[in-house]
């Protein structure tokens, strides 16, 4: 596609970026003195409604893998990918229904101070370290790789220099707006995105001769979503065993996607908030996937061109679409990225400030923590700037190491959460056991699968193991550690679990209207996922 873009595709982009700062602008200055607080800086005044909510899981949550990385998933291997989007849509009413009402009550900023409420200083500590090293090692520097990368081979600009404008434009409004910028044009850039896909998608088909002409092309194996046991990727076991676990982590208890929701007005809101996102979660299977499985018929039928399925994306954009339309293919690319990096810096930064530098200095007061997150999010850019010189030094096969790092540290924190508010017995003896003895497992199973090619017999198995299943694995002996190590040790007070379990909860219900409605639109969307299982399946 390089050399494909246009001029009106330049001033498509350019508009992009006006627009997402003219949204920044209006988040900002919305409400006077928002992001003079602390509340108002990192979550919005606790004031976002519902559709905000969803929309700003939806869109943190899509990013330049999801573009590229699903779309060549789709024309590698067909439908099979679109599982852990599928999933989402559950896990996500798990949050919606299960944290949230928690979430709420105990009025936390972060995730590792519900931790240290729920058990003790110590884990808070844990998760909040681990969580911003992760950010920093996993998530920032890869959506910075893609920022480069995006400019590099779809509008042939300089890696460099592509990296720079996305990090640069996307620090500079997270840093002046804060949480309010950040969520508003989530809103706004996952409409630029949705219907960049959408035009791929239709454009695509009418291409490929319709459903059934792509179906008989690529054959029902690519539109079966449930692979055999021994199939390296997705093995149905692991899909429907472990994909729940790190969903759980990811959708439930990570501060990145979990900020959205303690941004909501109140629980209602929240909750549907979250409902919402389920039903956005059902789209990237028909506006990301399906574009590489056309993108794989068109090769097949010798329209096209496609060297690698990483390319299917980009070739179709540069193939079927005029000039105009890739503008506003680039400028959804832009926004997935730019969606997820503002919501990195954020939560990376609410992290450092609240989990790390109030801890240090307890009375910092409201000026200063806002203050402070500012910094901490200028230093992020900083040092991802600073990171760019470095990304095409690294090798692929280490990007993709340090992503699986979340596969294995996701159970521990997953267990520690999930159990944790349903068994009052559980205390922090057995949850920084169980977060220690994870991490070490992890670790080992990390190490084992960089030098597998060296390794015989059972530590050979141990590294070959599908990481779904390596999840499941680790989440049952994490479980086990957590129960046998608390029953060591008396149980926390009834006060000091007060409104962080189901059996100590002393919280009611709001808006009982809201939730008999919730109830209704979460049985539809469990029911639409049913559905989408029952189509894909061979």
């Amino acid at each position: 596609m390089v050399g494909c873009i246009g001029f009106l595709d330049y001033v498509v982009i350019v508009l992009y970026f006006i627009v997402v700062f003219w949204m920044a602008w209006w988040a900002t200055h919305r409400e006077s003195n928002l992001c003079e607080t602390s509340q108002g800086y990192f979550l919005a005044g606790r004031n976002a409604g519902w559709f905000v909510v969803g929309a700003s899981l939806f869109a943190s949550n899509i990013g330049a893998e999801h573009w590229v990385g699903l779309a060549g998933a789709g024309a590698a291997n067909g439908v099979a990918v679109g599982q852990f989007e599928i999933l989402a849509s559950l896990i996500l009413l798990i949050l919606g229904w299960m944290f949230v009402p928690f979430y709420l009550k105990s009025q936390v900023y972060t995730m590792p101070e519900f931790l240290e409420r729920r058990y003790s200083p110590g884990a808070r500590l844990w998760l909040s370290t681990v969580s911003v090293i992760s950010y920093v090692l996993t998530k920032i520097s890869v959506t910075i790789a893609a920022s480069g990368i995006v400019f590099e081979s779809l509008m042939g600009l300089n890696f460099w220099t592509g990296a720079f404008i996305v990090v640069s434009a996307t620090g500079l409004y997270t840093i002046l707006g804060g949480m309010p910028a950040v969520i508003y044009t989530d809103l706004m850039q996952m409409f630029v995105f949705i219907i960049g896909a959408i035009t791929v998608t239709i454009a695509g088909l009418i291409a490929v001769g319709g459903w059934e002409v792509m179906y008989e092309t690529a054959g029902s194996r690519f539109f079966d979503m449930w692979q055999p046991v021994s199939d390296p990727n997705f093995p149905w076991t692991g899909i429907l065993f472990g994909a729940p676990i790190l969903g759980v982590w990811y959708w439930c208890t990570d501060q990145y996607m979990v900020q959205r929701v303690l941004a909501a007005k109140d629980e209602s809101h929240a909750r549907r908030g979250s409902i919402f996102g389920g039903y956005l979660k059902i789209l990237p299977i028909f506006i990301f996937v399906l574009p590489g499985i056309i993108a794989y018929c068109l090769a097949h039928q010798g329209r096209l061109e496609l060297a690698q399925p990483d390319h299917a994306l980009p070739a179709l954009v540069g193939a079927l679409l005029p000039t105009g339309l890739r503008g506003l293919v680039v400028a959804g690319l832009l926004a997935a990225l730019m969606s997820s990096l503002s919501a990195i810096f954020n939560s990376c930064s609410t992290l450092i400030t609240f989990d790390i530098y109030q801890r240090i200095y307890p009375r910092t007061t409201d000026k200063q923590l806002v203050l402070v997150g500012r910094l901490t999010t200028a230093l992020l850019v900083i040092c991802g700037l600073m990171w760019i010189p470095f990304m095409k030094t690294i090798s692929q096969q280490l990007y993709q190491y340090l992503q699986s790092v979340q596969a294995y540290i996701s159970p521990p924190i997953a267990a520690v959460f999930l159990l944790g508010i349903f068994f009052k017995r559980l205390n922090s003896r057995g949850a920084m056991a169980a977060l220690l003895s994870g991490f070490v497992l992890g670790l080992g199973r990390l190490i084992a699968e960089i030098n597998k090619d060296k390794l015989t017999g059972f530590w050979f198995h141990f590294a070959d193991i599908n990481f779904l299943h390596f999840a499941v694995f680790l989440f049952i002996v994490c479980a086990a550690v957590f129960v046998g190590v608390s029953l060591t040790a008396p149980p926390a007070s009834e006060e000091k679990l007060a409104n962080l379990t189901y059996s100590t909860r002393r919280f009611a219900v709001t808006n009982p209207a809201w939730k008999r409605r919730d109830i209704k639109l979460s049985f539809i969307l469990a029911a639409v996922v049913g559905l989408v299982w029952l189509y894909f399946t061979g």
